[in-house]
């Protein structure tokens, strides 16, 4: 059975639900501890799942981004292995230099717990393979930092090399993203990830299915 690692650092709050989420498609997944290092053949994928990684303080992501767990994620990573991060977990990605851009906070200062409508620019290669150029897709969103910045070059070259992934609709934009941007990919399209949570909608019950599509 093919195997995801599910990291975990202090403040990780929804590691369960991208546990269950990953073994309802097939992961015998674990839990792998931000003071660890992990060995990168033992696993086909890996998850950063979203939360407040170490309280939030000094910037989301910042200290996450330097515990020993991320030198076995970048070896990963640099492998060409797919990497996935959510919410926090793209925050955490974007401090450790594995994604291009930061995550600022949102237009208004304003914490933001809702739904988003998406749209697919780029589809990514591992995560949501069934998505086409310009499919709709219907994700939650519970964030405070979650305004994509990059400077005006940064974002050009984003553009022009496909890495932009997902973006809110332009009048549904909820956090001020430049370029609506709510997922980024690396140069690669290996390291993926996205500030709506897809885990949080993989069944009906939950309000919306599309998050089942991502995995």
């Amino acid at each position: 059975m093919k195997k995801a690692g599910v990291v975990r650092f202090p403040g990780t709050n929804c590691d369960r639900d991208v546990f269950h989420w990953a073994e309802g498609h097939g992961y015998q997944a674990e839990f792998l501890w931000h003071l660890d290092q992990f060995k990168t053949q033992d696993y086909e994928l890996v998850l950063l799942p979203g939360g407040f990684s170490y309280g939030d303080y000094l910037r989301s992501g910042a200290l996450a981004a330097r515990s020993p767990v991320m030198k076995s994620v970048r070896e990963f990573a640099e492998l060409g292995r797919p990497v996935l991060g959510i919410c926090n977990g793209f925050q955490i990605l974007c401090e450790a230099g594995l994604l291009p851009g930061a995550l600022v906070k949102n237009e208004g200062l304003r914490f933001i717990d809702d739904w988003a409508e998406l749209s697919v620019q780029n589809p990514s290669g591992y995560f949501g393979k069934r998505h086409s150029n310009g499919a709709r897709v219907r994700l939650p969103i519970a964030h405070g930092d979650g305004r994509f910045y990059a400077p005006p070059d940064e974002l050009k070259r984003l553009q022009d090399s496909g890495q932009i992934w997902l973006t809110y609709q332009a009048d549904q934009n909820p956090n001020g993203s430049l370029l609506h941007i709510a997922g980024v990919m690396n140069e690669k399209k290996n390291v993926a990830a996205l500030m709506p949570h897809p885990e949080r909608a993989s069944s009906e019950w939950m309000g919306g299915s599309d998050g089942a599509q991502f995995l």
